[in-house]
């Protein structure tokens, strides 16, 4: 029996449709993110474009950008490059250039000059997610995952060894040194004076800027260590005064008021040379040490994140306060109630008035599989600890805080196994923030994008 194929031929000559918006199904991401895009206020972003003379090519249209970076982002191919190539190869982003193609230098300056300003549509999309309803307060869970830093662990160094570096490089660049004197005195000797002698050899000016670098790294933790006293030293000052205003207080020594000025860093306590604002922590899913970031969210039941932050610390107890006032700034309104690990449990957040009226579900214990245990070593045995305990042991507790990670943790799934965001393009705390704030904006595209109403039949 014969079987009848369609016909394919490449050289079969196609009139492709003129219109492209034929050449995507109505439904797809791409249009979505289109039309989402023209709904955004995008005046900050055009004024900081000066008219120009009329000289030279016009810039790309901020729109057209805007919209090329967000749907990459949401796809998972955020490199300039590969962008690039997609408006040749993709449909989709052949779509949403309307049929240009930026160079990837051009995505990459664009990106790099406008990241603060991407960052900044995340409060216009989280609010297009309350107007679709998406946005519900009822509870709100709270969770960290560490990403790494554009850094490599082969760039950097202990303060041990930054130390026996620098002594190492001094001693070479006064051989140099003492050698380019020679030299200088054998060819005065033979040509005669008048040579200019400010030449330094290639190896000479090499050593120099490594020690330079190597002085600047020692500095930066130095400081850092000097940063951490004064820290414990306020916290010693306070505990003093605290004792001297006390009557009759129980026997003891006087605390220790330490010098910042004498702190040293630890001879283990590491700088890296790409990315000096990134440290060492432990990637709680794998186990293992990453040089990276802590990136917070705040996340509603419909897995929207209505908060997000990010900070150098590797432990979590120091941001629940920050992110529920950040959701009160969002949103306009507190949640009824939060759930966070035990990462996020000190007797200061549980008292703080930024949590007042909310119910709080944060055990003071580390747990296995949603149940609160008591940790296998350091116990919190505070009133506050066992009131809470008592709180996660009901069977009301259990099934709240068991809700947890059914909210947050899907969410970092998502954008670490779903969309392989593992790692941050840009460096420094500053343009790291923004950029995870810019990962957390395009989830919520996502989510938007999903939850839309179906359209209703033919």
């Amino acid at each position: 029996m014969s079987k009848t194929f369609r016909a394919y031929s490449l050289d079969q000559h196609l009139l492709l449709p003129p219109d492209l918006r034929e050449w995507l199904p109505e439904d797809d991401l791409a249009w979505f993110l289109s039309d989402t895009v023209d709904q955004l206020d995008l005046t900050d972003l055009m004024q900081s474009y000066e008219l120009g003379d009329g000289r030279g090519q016009p810039p790309y249209h901020p729109a057209m950008m805007v919209k090329l970076l967000l749907y990459a982002y949401c796809v998972g191919v955020p490199s300039s490059r590969k962008i690039e190539r997609g408006t040749h190869r993709d449909v989709a982003f052949r779509v949403l250039a309307g049929d240009q193609h930026p160079d990837h230098d051009s995505i990459a300056e664009f990106r790099r000059r406008h990241l603060d300003r991407l960052a900044g549509l995340f409060l216009q999309v989280l609010r297009l997610c309350q107007a679709a309803g998406l946005v519900t307060l009822g509870q709100v869970a709270l969770d960290g995952t560490k990403v790494q830093a554009n850094a490599s662990r082969h760039k950097a160094m202990s303060y041990a060894r930054l130390e026996g570096t620098e002594r190492r490089l001094e001693g070479e660049v006064r051989r140099l040194l003492d050698e380019a004197d020679r030299v200088d005195a054998a060819e005065d000797a033979q040509y005669g004076p008048g040579r200019r002698g400010d030449e330094l050899p290639a190896e000479l000016a090499r050593r120099e800027t490594r020690l330079a670098a190597i002085r600047a790294a020692k500095a930066a933790l130095e400081q850092q260590a000097r940063a951490r006293a004064e820290r414990v030293a306020d916290a010693a000052r306070a505990r003093v005064a605290a004792r001297e205003q006390r009557v009759g207080s129980a026997k003891g020594g006087v605390p220790q008021v330490p010098d910042p000025e004498a702190a040293r860093p630890q001879p283990g306590a590491q700088y890296n040379f790409t990315d000096p604002d990134s440290r060492i922590m432990v990637d709680g899913a794998t186990k293992s040490f990453v040089r990276g970031y802590n990136a917070q969210a705040a996340v509603t039941p419909t897995q929207v994140v209505v908060a997000c932050g990010l900070t150098q610390g590797a432990i979590d107890v120091q941001q629940l306060v920050p992110m529920l006032e950040q959701v009160e700034r969002n949103v306009g309104q507190r949640p009824a109630v939060v759930m966070a690990d035990a990462g996020y449990f000190s007797a200061a957040n549980l008292t703080s008035a930024a949590v007042a009226g909310i119910d709080l579900y944060v055990p003071p214990d580390k747990q296995r599989r949603d149940t609160p245990r008591l940790a296998a070593t350091k116990q919190c045995r505070t009133a506050m600890a066992e009131a809470m305990r008592a709180k996660l042991a009901t069977p009301h507790g259990r099934g709240v805080y068991a809700r947890r990670k059914a909210i947050v943790e899907p969410v970092f799934g998502q954008i670490k196994a779903g969309r392989g965001f593992r790692r941050f393009s840009f460096r420094g705390r500053a343009k790291v923030a923004a950029e995870w704030r810019l990962i957390c904006l395009t989830h919520n595209l996502l989510k938007l994008f999903r939850g839309r109403p179906a359209p209703p039949p033919a």
